[in-house]
C-alpha cells in the first residue's frame, strides 16, 4: 500500500486525524486505479478527494474542501485514506477491474465505425457545455478562421462572468482557471495548425489581459497561475517556431518586465535567448541599462540587469549593480562575497565580507550569515585571533547571549577563553542595569553566567538584577547543590502566582509546588511541607480547577 496510519497522522496532523476517523462512514463511491484513489465524503458538501499513492512520498492528497484547497492532509483525506487501509485485501480485486474497464473501453472505442464515433462525439457535445466549447475552439483553430479564434480565447480571458461585486473570489478562481488553460491549449493548436506567428500576436494579446485581470483575483491556490503560466509557455513555444524580430521580441519582453501586467506571468526574457539570438540579447541589455537609468531604485529593473549579468557570467557588473545598494545589515556584502566565491574568486570574497564588517561596525543588528562567513574562512586559514576579533566585535555591540556563546566558542579554540571571558563579564556587568536582552527579561549577564554554568558567580550577581525566569532558572539548576537557596527562590514564585488564574497557571504552579517538596526533602525538613501545602489548599479551596490539577500532581 505504500502507507499507514503512521504517515496519515503525519500528514493530517493530530487533530485532522482524529476528525477523520468520524469521517470513516461519510465515504462513498471509491474508485480504485492503478496509483490513485477517488471517492466522495460527504461533509457540509459532498468533497471530492483523490489520493495519489506509491512512490517515494507514499500518499498525497487532494480535497476540494476549502482546508483541502489550501494545500492541507484534510480530515476527509484522512477518512479515505484509512477507508483503504481497511480495504486492503480488496484494493488488487478492485484495481485489476478498474483495469478490465479501462481496457474495455478502449477496445470498444477502438471496435466503433467513423460514424458510431461521430455520433458519440455529437451525443456527449450536446450534453457537456464545455467540451462543445473547447472542440469549438479548437476547430476553428485547425481552419484557421483566426477571427473566431481571436474572439473566443480573449472571451474565455475576460473574468466578468466569474467576479462579484468586480472580483473573483476564492471559491470561483478554479473555474476561471479552466477557461485560461483552455485558451493555452487553442494557442498551442494554432501554432501546431502552421499559425505560429499569429499565436505569438494573439498571447502577447493574452498576456497583457490577464495581467490586467490577475489583481482581481483571489488566487490562494495559484490554480489561474498556473494556468496563466501555460499562457506564457504557448507564447514561448510559438516564437521558438515563428522565430520573430529579435528586436521587436526584445522590446516586448522588457516593457512586459516592467510593466504592471507581469506580477501574473513572471516572464523571464532570458528563457527566449534561443530566439533572441546575439542581436535580441544586445538589444535585450541595451534596454535594461536604459530602465535602469530612468529608475536606479525600482526593483524589477534591478532584477532585470542582475538576471543579464548571471547569464553572461559577468560577475564584476553583477558586483557593481549590488555595490549600488549596499543594505546596512550586510546581507548584499555577503550576497556579493558569494558571487565572488561561486566565480573562484576567493579572495575578493574574503575582501568584500571585510569590507561588510567595517562598513556594519556601528550597527546592533548584523547579519549573522556574514559574520559566520568571515570567522568560516579566518578559521580555515589559521587566523584564530581575527576571528576572536570579530566575535569580540559583534558581542560588544550586540551584547547578546548567542554573541557570548560566538565569542566563547572562537575564544576558546583559540585558547584565550579565560581572558575573553572576564572583558566580556566585565562589559555585562557594566549593561546588566539597562536589561539590554529586551523587554521582561533579566540582564544578559545572569543568562551568561548560568549558560556557563558559574552557578556561584551568578547566585553573587542575581540579586537585584535577576528576573523571575533567570531566578527559577538558577533555582532549578542549584536544587542539589543550594536547596535552602532554590527553596527561598521556589517560595517566592509560587506566592507570585497565588492571584492569576488559569489552567497553564495551575500547571506551573503544581510544578513549583513539586520544586519546593524536593528542597524540604533535601534539607530534611519534608514535615515542614505537609502544613504548608495544606494551608495553600486551604487558602485557594474555591478555585476548583486548581484543586484538580493539584491533585492530578500528587499534591
Amino acid at each position: 500500500m505504500g502507507f499507514g496510519e503512521d504517515e496519515l497522522r503525519a500528514l493530517a496532523g493530530d487533530r485532522s486525524f482524529e476528525r477523520g476517523l468520524g469521517y470513516l462512514d461519510a465515504v462513498s463511491g471509491l474508485d480504485v486505479g492503478d496509483d490513485s484513489v477517488t471517492a466522495v465524503v460527504q461533509g457540509t458538501d459532498g468533497y471530492e478527494v483523490e489520493l495519489t499513492l506509491g512512490g517515494h512520498i507514499g500518499v498525497l492528497g487532494r480535497c476540494d474542501c476549502p482546508y483541502g484547497q489550501e494545500g492541507n492532509f484534510c480530515k476527509h483525506c484522512v477518512a479515505v485514506g484509512l477507508t483503504v487501509l481497511r480495504q486492503a485485501e480488496e484494493i488488487p480485486r478492485q484495481r485489476a477491474a478498474a483495469r478490465t474497464r479501462a481496457s474495455g473501453l478502449e477496445a470498444w472505442l477502438t471496435a466503433l465505425s467513423r460514424d458510431e464515433l461521430l455520433a458519440l462525439v455529437r451525443e456527449q457535445v450536446a450534453g457537456d457545455r464545455e467540451l462543445r466549447r473547447r472542440l469549438e475552439l479548437r476547430a476553428a483553430a485547425a481552419r484557421s478562421d483566426l477571427g473566431t479564434v481571436r474572439d473566443r480565447v480573449l472571451a474565455l480571458l475576460d473574468p466578468r462572468s466569474f467576479a462579484r461585486y468586480g472580483y473573483v473570489e476564492y471559491d470561483a478562481a478554479p473555474g476561471y482557471a479552466r477557461q485560461v488553460q483552455e485558451a493555452a491549449d487553442a494557442l498551442r493548436a494554432l501554432s501546431a495548425g502552421g499559425q505560429s506567428a499569429c499565436a505569438v500576436g494573439l498571447a502577447e494579446e493574452a498576456i497583457r489581459a490577464l495581467g490586467e485581470a490577475y489583481g482581481e483575483i483571489d488566487d490562494s491556490d495559484g490554480v489561474v497561475g498556473q494556468a496563466v503560466a501555460a499562457v506564457a509557455e504557448a507564447h514561448l513555444e510559438a516564437c521558438s517556431v515563428a522565430r520573430p524580430d529579435p528586436e521587436r521580441l526584445a522590446e516586448w519582453l522588457v516593457g512586459h518586465v516592467l510593466g504592471d501586467w507581469n506580477d501574473a506571468t513572471d516572464l523571464d526574457p532570458l528563457d527566449y535567448a534561443d530566439v533572441l539570438g546575439h542581436t535580441g540579447v544586445a538589444r535585450l541589455r541595451q534596454l535594461a541599462a536604459e530602465a535602469r537609468r530612468r529608475s536606479p531604485r525600482g526593483w524589477a529593473e534591478r532584477h532585470l540587469m542582475e538576471r543579464l549579468a548571471h547569464a553572461e557570467g559577468d560577475v564584476d557588473a553583477l558586483v557593481a549593480l549590488y555595490a549600488q545598494d549596499l543594505v546596512p545589515s550586510g546581507a548584499t556584502h555577503l550576497r556579493i562575497a558569494e558571487e565572488l566565491d561561486a566565480a573562484g574568486r576567493p579572495e575578493d570574497a574574503l575582501a568584500w565580507a571585510e569590507r561588510g564588517l567595517r562598513d556594519t561596525a556601528g550597527e546592533t543588528h548584523v547579519d549573522g550569515r556574514l559574520v559566520d562567513y568571515a570567522c568560516a574562512r579566518y578559521s580555515r586559514a589559521g587566523r584564530e585571533a581575527e576571528t576572536v576579533a570579530i566575535r569580540r566585535d559583534r558581542f560588544l555591540a550586540e551584547r547578546s547571549l548567542a554573541a557570548y556563546r560566538q565569542l566563547r566558542a572562537a575564544a576558546r579554540s583559540a585558547g584565550r577563553w579565560e581572558t575573553e571571558r572576564a572583558a566580556a563579564l566585565a562589559a555585562l556587568r557594566e549593561d546588566a542595569p539597562q536589561e539590554r536582552s529586551g523587554w521582561h527579561r533579566g540582564p544578559v549577564l545572569i543568562d551568561a553566567l548560568l549558560d556557563d554554568g558559574d552557578l556561584d558567580t551568578a547566585w553573587r550577581e542575581a540579586s537585584g538584577r535577576a528576573d523571575d525566569r533567570q531566578w527559577q532558572q538558577l533555582a532549578d539548576l542549584s536544587r542539589e547543590t543550594r536547596p535552602a537557596d532554590a527553596l527561598g527562590v521556589y517560595l517566592r514564585l509560587v506566592e507570585l502566582l497565588k492571584e492569576p488564574t488559569g489552567e497553564r497557571v495551575y500547571e506551573r504552579l503544581a510544578r513549583l509546588l513539586l520544586d519546593v517538596r524536593s528542597c524540604h526533602r533535601a534539607l530534611g525538613t519534608e514535615d515542614a511541607f505537609t502544613p504548608y501545602l495544606a494551608g495553600l489548599r486551604a487558602e485557594l479551596k474555591r478555585r476548583r480547577k486548581l484543586m484538580t490539577v493539584l491533585d492530578g500532581h500528587g499534591l
